[in-house]
This record gives C-alpha cells, structure tokens and sequence, in this order.
C-alpha cells in the first residue's frame, strides 16, 4: 500500500529527486561554509519533500534497519563535546518505515526503536532543512552484503519518489580518516582526487554497473576507500535513480586532502 493520497498530495514534484551528500566532518554542522552553503541552496531549490529517508553511513549494521519511533534522536556519534548542543528534532514516520519494509520485500527489514539520527543525517539536513518539522526516517546499511545488493535495494525503494519521499544518502565516495588533515588549508591528495572524478566519469557516462565494485576500478581505491561504510550510499542512490536521469552536481570539493565532498543529484 502506498502512503496516503492526502499527505503525497504535497508534493511539489511528481517524481522526487534522489540526492547522494558528501557529508564530512560533522563540525560542518557548526560551519558556514561553501559547503553548508549549498546543502541550503539545495534544500531551498528542492522545496518541501513529504517525508525523508535518509541512507547514512553511520549506521552500519548486520541485516537491515529502519527507524520506527515517533520521536528519533539525535545522534551525538562523535568526540565533538562543543556539537552537544545542537539538535535536530525531525519527527519520525512509522508508515513511511513500513513502507520501506513493504518495498524491500523479502528481503528481511527490522523495524528499530533505539537509533536515531546520527551526523550524516542531521548535520546535513540542519542546512537542508533547518526548521526540522518533516518526517524522516533512517534505513541503514546492511554490513555483510556486496555492492550490487545495496544498489538492487535502492531500486527497489524507487516508488517512494513517487510518492512525494526524498531519498537523501549520505557519505563520502572518498574518505579516509588517516590521511586526514586537521589542520591549515590541504590541497587533495592526488589519489583523492584521481579516485573522485573516476566516479564521476562514470556516472556522466552512465557506467554505473562499474560503480558496484569499487575496489576493482582502480588502485586508488586502497586509500580512497579504506572501509566501505562512506561509500555503499552511493549505491542505493544509484538504484534509486533512472537511468537517463539528469545528473548535476551541486559541490565537488575534497576537504581536508582525503574527503570527497561531492553531492550528486539526479532529476529534479
């Protein structure tokens, strides 16, 4: 069953956008910055979904989950003892998960009362959309499947953008930690930077099977992609997106020499 006739009526798109966010740091949360900058331009461009799901990094977990409380948290998945006052109190939508579940179909779904929103959710969304008054939920990464069961699952949750839903993932395509420069102004690594617009290359020319494996499309993979938390979100935005979709993208930076800052759209 489809979410209500009456809460998709408010839509302002017939068929919503798919959004992949290079969230980075979350001290981006406390930032004004090129970055935040756009995460509101595009926020404001988009106009108002009827609901959000939101495909975060930071929830890396063993099967698949999903929101289901009336009420999430925010997520203080951090050390940043100087972020502890924000808060971005979004209200859940337990028909939405259901949905969600309904659309995954057999595949296994757990509906979860403990998580919340964590920062690669709600630091980009206090841009996005700062009033924080539209339902959101989260679904998370299942850690024990190959890329080509995530993107097989973000097709499957395509309906939803018919039904006034912004799918937003967010991660990073490049992201390693280690090789992260805290301080000063860093120019990318060449890696970073070789490994960023091979994935875009890829996209523009709509080879996105390739995408799937990311270790096997270059060596630079070793480093841009040392874990694949910060990079399966790409995936599901992949299989949520048509094929022929127009594809833009709103910033392309890398920060801090190792973090591809690249945000995706497709339609709209």
């Amino acid at each position: 069953m489809a979410l209500s006739d009456s809460l998709a009526a408010n839509r302002s798109h017939s068929v919503w956008p798919v959004v992949f966010v290079g969230h980075g740091t979350p001290l981006n949360a406390l930032r004004d910055n090129a970055f935040t900058r756009a995460w509101a331009r595009l926020g404001e461009t988009l106009g108002r979904p009827r609901a959000i799901l939101s495909i975060s990094a930071h929830w890396y977990t063993r099967g698949t989950r999903v929101t289901a409380m009336e009420q999430p948290a925010t997520l203080y998945d951090f050390g940043y003892q100087n972020m502890f006052h924000l808060n971005y109190p979004a209200p859940g939508l337990r028909a939405l998960a259901a949905r969600g579940a309904e659309l995954l179909k057999p595949w296994p779904v757990v509906f979860d009362h403990d998580w919340g929103f964590d920062h690669g959710t709600w630091s980009v969304l206090l841009r996005m959309f700062p009033t924080a008054d539209i339902p959101t939920v989260q679904l998370s990464l299942d850690g024990t499947s190959a890329g080509k069961q995530h993107r097989a699952l973000g097709r499957m949750l395509r309906p939803l953008r018919e039904e006034g839903v912004l799918i937003m993932c967010s991660g990073n395509i490049v992201h390693n930690l280690e090789r992260s420069v805290r301080h000063g102004v860093a120019q990318p690594f060449d890696w970073a930077e070789r490994f960023d617009s091979l994935v875009r290359d890829k996209l523009v020319s709509r080879e996105w099977d390739a995408l799937e494996d990311y270790a096997a499309l270059s060596p630079d993979a070793e480093l841009a992609v040392p874990t694949p938390d910060h990079y399966l979100p790409l995936l599901y935005a992949l299989g949520a997106a048509e094929p022929m979709e127009s594809i833009s993208f709103p910033v392309e930076e890398i920060d801090r020499g190792s973090m591809s800052m690249r945000t995706i759209v497709w339609g709209g």
